[in-house]
């Protein structure tokens, strides 16, 4: 039973995890690019850099830009769920073979 646990415990970090990466990842990548924007010499790179990655997330969301980082969270997640289940079950098969 306690193997159980220990898997549903690494599953929910993981999930957590993977999900709030990219709220993380887009969000740094934008206050790296609002920041930048106060230099003179990038100002307009990354005016038009924010633009598109706000676009992109405006796509994803069907016209809501929190849509579309939700969307795209949900979706790593899941990803990231997968993934260690399959660590999870490949490690069984492995300690039983051995």
């Amino acid at each position: 039973m306690t193997t159980f646990t220990n898997y549903l415990r690494s599953l929910m970090l993981t999930i957590i995890f993977s999900f709030v990466t990219p709220f993380v990842v887009i969000g740094g990548i934008l206050l790296f690019l609002a920041v930048g924007g106060y230099i003179p010499l990038l100002q307009e790179l990354a005016t038009i850099s924010a633009t598109g990655i706000l676009n992109f997330l405006t796509i994803f969301g069907n016209g809501s830009i929190m849509n579309g980082i939700l969307a795209i969270s949900l979706t790593c997640g899941f990803v990231g769920g997968l993934f260690d289940t399959y660590v999870y079950y490949r490690y069984q098969i492995l300690r039983i073979d051995s």
